[in-house]
């Protein structure tokens, strides 16, 4: 018993006890970190997105583990004042090194807070059309239709008007047509809602909307817009298109477009020019006479 006595006092003195104890706490606080993000995962799951929730739980688990680490430092005798100092004359460096980073991880806190999209929304920002594939600190990650990745940074979204395409079950297809100034514009409406009547994605309500848009250089401008549910809008936007073009066709309601004629060759018969010669002056005359 003395034997493990002096030996534990043996090991006390050394500094290796000390190194023990900050290697238990460093653990300790491990697991700790560990279950208390996992219980705050749990607990605000139901109230914020997938990806907030996942950027909440490793904010909380780091600040944690952070502060086990500080306090294993301490107890090893590693005086935080002096890190600290360290610390904030390099935070002071890297701040005025990295301002856009620091505006687009602000611009990513908003984000996460006012929550306009989410991962798996289709979204529009200026030109860009993709499908949202991640939602960080520092940037969006949008997949475009033809397989592009997109990376566009938080501060260019607080910036930019962006428009959720998968917001609301449903969508209105806009649809822009042209008829000749001939045709009966009663009957054109009339072959529009039965052709929406048919198409069995076009949703019954809200109805078709029939407008006449205004008196273009050769057509009579309409505008014939039609709702279905979110995952058939590009299919009802191209079957009706094809189906107004077969009942116009069959009807035949003509759809005007401009017409161009070039001739080349000897197709062509170049303008004839002549240069007539100028007119005598009335002097030239009475001394020719003289």
């Amino acid at each position: 018993m003395e034997v493990i006595n002096e030996f534990f006092n043996m090991l006390k003195a050394s500094h290796l006890y000390t190194l023990t104890q900050a290697l238990i706490l460093f653990v300790v606080g491990y697991f700790i970190a560990k279950a208390l993000s996992s219980a705050m995962e749990r607990i605000v799951s139901k109230k914020m997105t997938t990806h907030g929730v996942f950027l909440l739980k490793r904010t909380v688990f780091y600040t944690l583990l952070g502060l086990f680490v500080l306090s294993a430092l301490k107890h090893i005798g590693i005086d935080l004042t002096i890190l600290l100092g360290a610390a904030g004359i390099f935070t002071v460096a890297i701040g005025f090194a990295s301002q856009t980073s620091a505006s687009n991880l602000i611009s990513g806190i908003f984000l996460m807070i006012e929550r306009p999209f989410s991962i798996g929304d289709v979204i529009k920002v200026n030109d860009i059309l993709g499908e949202v594939i991640s939602i960080d600190l520092l940037s969006v990650k949008l997949r475009t239709f033809d397989n592009l990745f997109v990376r566009i940074p938080n501060e260019s979204m607080i910036k930019s008007a962006v428009t959720t395409m998968t917001k609301y079950p449903i969508r209105r297809a806009d649809l822009k047509l042209g008829i000749a100034y001939k045709e009966d514009i009663e009957k054109v409406r009339d072959l529009l809602l039965k052709i929406a009547e048919k198409n069995v994605i076009c949703l019954e309500e809200p109805a078709p909307l029939f407008i006449l848009t205004g008196f273009g250089s050769s057509s009579v401008d309409i505008q014939f817009s039609v709702w279905s549910r979110r995952e058939n809008f590009l299919a009802l936007k191209n079957e009706m298109y094809q189906n107004i073009k077969k009942t116009f066709d069959e009807q035949g309601i003509e759809i005007p477009f401009p017409h161009i004629s070039l001739y080349a060759g000897s197709a062509s018969k170049p303008f004839k020019v002549t240069m007539n010669e100028s007119p005598r002056s009335t002097a030239d005359v009475v001394s020719k006479e003289e």
